[in-house]
């Protein structure tokens, strides 16, 4: 579903006098308006991800704030990508258990997400507050790829674009094996959220879709 959404800035100038006597005359405001892919797509390289797994011994908490995003509002695409080793624990012995053992991330370094708005608000309603939205797509971690369907809000603050979504991932099906002395201390589906706050931008970058 293609939305063209346009945000004007208006530019007041004002006449130079010609006389010093004489009065300004206030030249009405322009309107220019700026190439559609300025004002329709939008960008971040810092969005935070974040996971969550509550067990009976310890819950396993980790904060990615290095989270890449590009979301075009006139084709409905967007894309996610992140390195697995920018996630950050509490723990240093679980971090390094993370990477070493469950996401293998020297093998499987990124995981990443593209897929399409099901939903498209619009503009008055984006302005207005968070709107739900469904985005269905391909997500890829540990190099397995699978279609998903999840929700998640988008809303304009000014010139920027926030979005969030909040969803689960089983890692089973992912091929994450966990060792079995730890395998009850590791929920079988794990909470993910996700905030991004993109600004416009004139051309996207390809590098998170590769």
């Amino acid at each position: 579903m293609k939305y063209a959404l346009l945000i004007l800035f208006g530019l007041g100038v004002a006449a130079p006098a010609a006389h010093a006597q004489a009065p300004v005359t206030p030249v009405p405001a322009a309107a220019p308006v700026p190439s559609s892919a300025m004002l329709q797509r939008y960008t971040t390289a810092s969005g935070q991800a974040t996971f969550f797994s509550t067990a009976p011994l310890e819950d396993i908490e980790a904060l990615n704030s290095r989270v890449a995003a590009i979301f075009d509002l006139n084709t409905g695409q967007l894309a996610f990508s992140l390195m697995m080793k920018d996630f950050q624990f509490k723990n240093s012995l679980m971090q390094e258990h993370f990477n070493e053992n469950y996401a293998e991330s020297d093998k499987y370094p990124r995981a990443r997400f593209m897929g399409t708005l099901v939903t498209m608000p619009t503009e008055e309603q984006l302005r207005a507050g968070p709107q739900p939205v469904y985005v269905q797509g391909q997500l890829t971690i540990h190099n397995v790829k699978r279609k998903v369907r999840v929700p998640g809000t988008l809303q304009l603050r000014g010139n920027d674009l926030v979005v969030t979504s909040k969803f689960s991932v089983a890692p089973a099906d992912y091929k994450i094996k966990i060792p079995a002395l730890v395998r009850n201390n590791i929920a079988k589906s794990i909470d993910i959220s996700v905030i991004a706050t993109c600004q416009p931008a004139a051309a996207a970058t390809a590098s998170i879709a590769k």
